[in-house]
């Protein structure tokens, strides 16, 4: 674990901000250095145990996903190298986990795109038949793949909080119409091509969340990480099949263990801070990033 980075520190530019797994910096006024770091978090909670590689895999599927995708709509890598904008003692901190990009208005929504039925939309079809305010047919089961992909747009929560689903409707009232509509319709162009290249590569995208931004000429631009396991939930295509949980590549070996946890002889209360993750929680879940990456790049 020596090689792996729980927390960048970098002195020769202004740290912009910490989330929970990305260190913002400003580089000058208009570009942000993203340094994706080791941690990973559940639940909403930073674990206290970095898992080795796992910044350079999302930093390399992000790109990967970029450039294949990058007729839909424009994204907000510079094409500069992130490692020309720190002092030379702190290149190995930048080198293969970072994006230099450009500085943008974010937008104060996340996009959600959903082609399967699965976590909080299952439950929530279970209750009402609907996801988010979009009605669904009746008889669908966990995991089914749904008739069209479904956009269901949630608020951004600051760190510690959950996201919150919203309404389409509710989404127009923050960032009006137009710009709804067209995030909207990006988003699930956006999921479609990707989930029909994972699908040639025997990985299901059942859904996955997206982050725009505005430029200064008030164009759209996709922003943040894209496609990885952190923003997605990634299923083989082996052993798939509806009425269950399937495996997948994502944080979910990690949600699994916690669920089983105790603190001081008690069940963990999902607060900060969280139990010690064992030796082989790290390993296994790193080899679950890995495995993703080796797949869709193969």
């Amino acid at each position: 674990m020596s090689d792996a980075l729980l927390n960048s520190s970098i002195s020769s530019l202004p740290l912009l901000a910490r989330g929970k797994v990305r260190d913002n910096y400003a580089v000058g006024s208009d570009r942000i250095l993203m340094i994706a770091s080791d941690r990973l978090s559940a639940f909403d909670v930073v674990m206290g145990e970095p898992i080795p590689g796992k910044g350079a895999l999302l930093t390399q599927m992000a790109l990967f996903w970029f450039d294949k995708l990058g007729a839909i709509v424009p994204n907000h890598l510079t094409g500069e190298a992130p490692e020309s904008v720190v002092a030379p003692d702190e290149v190995a901190q930048v080198r293969g986990r970072s994006m230099l990009v450009k500085r943008l208005k974010p937008l104060p929504v996340e996009a959600v795109v959903r082609g399967y039925l699965a976590g909080s939309g299952w439950k929530e079809y279970q209750g009402n038949g609907e996801v988010c305010g979009v009605k669904l047919p009746a008889g669908l089961q966990n995991a089914s793949k749904l008739p069209e992909p479904i956009f269901t747009p949630a608020t951004k929560a600051e760190i510690g909080e959950h996201d919150e689903n919203i309404s389409f409707e509710r989404m127009v009232q923050i960032i009006g119409a137009e710009l709804a509509e067209k995030v909207r319709s990006v988003s699930i162009a956006l999921y479609k091509a990707a989930a029909d290249f994972a699908l040639t590569k025997g990985i299901i995208i059942a859904d996955t969340k997206f982050e725009f931004g505005l430029d200064e000429a008030g164009t759209l631009v996709l922003m943040d990480e894209v496609l990885t396991p952190d923003s997605s939930r990634f299923w083989p295509v082996e052993g798939y099949r509806e009425g269950i949980n399937p495996s997948s590549y994502d944080k979910q070996f990690v949600r699994d263990w916690l669920e089983q946890a105790t603190v001081d002889g008690q069940p963990w209360n999902k607060q900060a801070p969280a139990p010690a993750l064992p030796a082989e929680v790290v390993e296994k879940t790193a080899a679950k990033y890995r495995e993703a990456l080796e797949r869709l790049t193969a």
